[in-house]
């Protein structure tokens, strides 16, 4: 397909949503990023992928029970797909850095789309599978994944310009928070009919068609000359990545309240225990607990035309985050189901406004040459953060109560917030207007 070469002058030059000149009152979502032809072509791209990416991450634990009835082997599944995501996320924000990201989008798209088909023929095979061979394509497809994941996130500035950068992550992760839902719930009635191998198939698909809208995209090369990658010096970007990172405390503290608010409040560790218990073996439980998070974070999104008007970035990030420990809070307490669910919604809703500031502030703060690196860094922390929060959840709520477990946590996180508040006044005091003045 004929690229345009005008077309990053012409997205830059639109204006954003705080350049219009009027204020905008609406409480729903900003679209003015879909005006754009590239970001246009970057959203559909990242709505075909997510669908499929929730119902393999449904399908794989299925198709490792089944294969093996062991909920251990399970949890080695979920650490076989966390170490590709970590080394890959660091090395691949690090590549986004030194070559043209539209070409490294495509590679990692055609590469998930190949990996997930293969998926879907092992899915075939005699016996239901194979385990060596759902590893090593899980592995695979993790990694694919962590490349393709901060390269799209890094190249957000240069499409949409600074100023449409928080609606922009709204859109994105809004679909993503649509895909969270539906996906699993089209991945339970594909495996319930028998068809894993659709399951897996329609990710694969997903893919395929990312790479067809990613095609059109222009050029975008890194913000700085690139030479020959070579694995050396992808490893040395990492290091220049951290080292840089220590020099900006808005940029670090970006990453280390979300570690404070998931290591110490992520729920999810103890849904299992809540649905057998306080409320008895309910069969809708779980489903409900599960959904409850994104739910929240769904209905934020697409209220969340406000975020983008947002200057003191910083502020509400740890409002937002405060908002998810008290919820949290309120979670650990609640005797009926409806009102769990509705604590869930709206940790979820914080939730979802603190991770639309708080990668805008990456992308806003971090100059250009590093932003694929600080977005690997983002990724790693994203998954890594819950992971933490399911290990402490589940020792806590077993040493003592799920009530324990999860106010403790909740109130962790709001002391937290206001120590962040006083100890980093930059973090506190950031303006959006400022950062790309």
């Amino acid at each position: 397909m004929k690229e345009d070469p005008a077309a990053p002058q012409t997205s830059q030059a639109r204006p954003g949503p705080l350049q219009q000149g009027h204020p905008r009152r609406s409480w729903a979502i900003d679209t003015t990023p879909l005006r754009n032809p590239a970001y246009r072509r970057l959203f559909w791209g990242v709505a075909a992928t997510m669908l499929g990416q929730q119902m393999t991450l449904v399908a794989v634990p299925y198709q490792v029970y089944d294969l093996t009835g062991s909920s251990l082997l399970v949890g080695v599944t979920s650490i076989v797909a966390l170490v590709p995501l970590i080394v890959f996320g660091l090395l691949g924000g690090a590549i986004a850095d030194a070559m043209d990201r539209r070409r490294l989008m495509l590679i990692t798209s055609v590469g998930a789309a190949v990996t997930s088909a293969l998926l879907a023929l092992q899915a075939l095979l005699p016996g239901g599978g194979n385990l060596v061979l759902l590893w090593i394509l899980t592995a695979c497809v993790s990694g694919f994944a962590a490349v393709n994941q901060p390269t799209r996130s890094a190249v957000i500035p240069a499409i949409v310009g600074a100023e449409g950068v928080p609606a922009a992550n709204a859109l994105s992760m809004t679909v993503r928070q649509a895909g969270v839902i539906v996906g699993p719930l089209l991945a339970g009635v594909l495996i319930g009919a028998g068809e894993l191998f659709l399951a897996y198939l329609v990710d694969a698909l997903g893919f395929l068609a990312a790479a067809v809208l990613l095609r059109g995209l222009p050029s975008l090369p890194p913000g700085r000359d690139a030479g020959p990658l070579r694995l050396g010096a992808a490893v040395r970007g990492v290091g220049e990545g951290f080292a840089f990172l220590r020099t900006q405390p808005v940029l670090l503290m970006t990453f280390v309240v979300d570690i404070v608010a998931m290591a110490f409040a992520w729920p999810q560790a103890v849904f299992p225990e809540l649905s057998e218990t306080r409320f008895d073996g309910s069969s809708n439980a779980l489903g409900w607990l599960f959904a409850g998070v994104s739910i929240g974070a769904l209905v934020s999104g697409l209220t969340s035309g406000w975020v983008s008007r947002v200057d003191r970035q910083g502020a509400v990030v740890l409002g937002a985050i405060a908002v998810w420990g008290v919820a949290i809070i309120g979670f650990g307490f609640a005797p009926s189901l409806w009102l769990a669910v509705l604590c869930l919604a709206v940790a979820g809703a914080g939730d979802m406004v603190s991770a639309v500031l708080r990668s805008s502030m990456l992308q806003l703060a971090a100059p250009e040459e590093m932003r694929g690196r600080m977005q690997g860094v983002f990724i790693v922390v994203v998954a890594g953060g819950p992971r933490l929060g399911d290990l402490r959840a589940g020792a806590l709520a077993s040493a003592a109560s799920v009530t324990v477990a999860m106010t403790t946590g909740g109130v962790v996180v709001v002391l937290a917030m206001a120590v962040v508040a006083l100890v980093v006044p930059s973090f506190w005091l950031f303006r959006a207007s400022r950062s790309h003045a």
